[in-house]
């Protein structure tokens, strides 16, 4: 069990299976790599809350519920970096940020999940269209 005291959620006690360790950090925050999900009240977004520095979370929710249509094609280099070996296994997350009145998703840089192994990578796509998309 890991004791984390957070500044937005209090004193957590986490289990260590819990935990997604990405590798490599995000983007921008090479030296955070264990997070935990909380989920945000009754709704579909949750927090992505750093471990590794507890002043650290961001707004994260699954790219489907803002855009039906979205899809992702993972590189087998993406796949075999977070030992997915079945595709159910996959989770896919966007975060989102509030500029003034606007939320804004960011599906440029999503991060993608090994939900099994507890490992994840946020991968940076390198395609032509808006990278943000306002959600409200």
């Amino acid at each position: 069990m890991i004791k984390l005291n957070t500044s937005r959620f209090g004193t957590l006690d986490v289990k260590e299976e819990k935990v997604i360790h990405f590798q490599s950090g995000l983007v921008g925050l090479p030296n955070l790599n264990r997070f935990i999900l909380i989920d945000h009240k009754d709704t579909a977004l949750k927090w992505l809350q750093a471990i590794d520095d507890p002043d650290i979370a961001f707004i994260v929710v699954s790219p489907t519920l803002i855009a039906a249509e979205y899809s992702l094609d993972l590189d087998n280099s993406v796949k075999q970096y977070i030992q997915l070996e079945n595709e159910d296994d996959l989770a896919v997350l966007v975060t989102m940020r509030v500029n003034g009145d606007d939320v804004i998703a960011n599906f440029q840089g999503p991060l993608v999940i090994n939900s099994r192994a507890m490992k994840g990578v946020q991968v940076v796509l390198d395609r032509p269209g808006k990278s943000y998309q306002e959600v409200i």
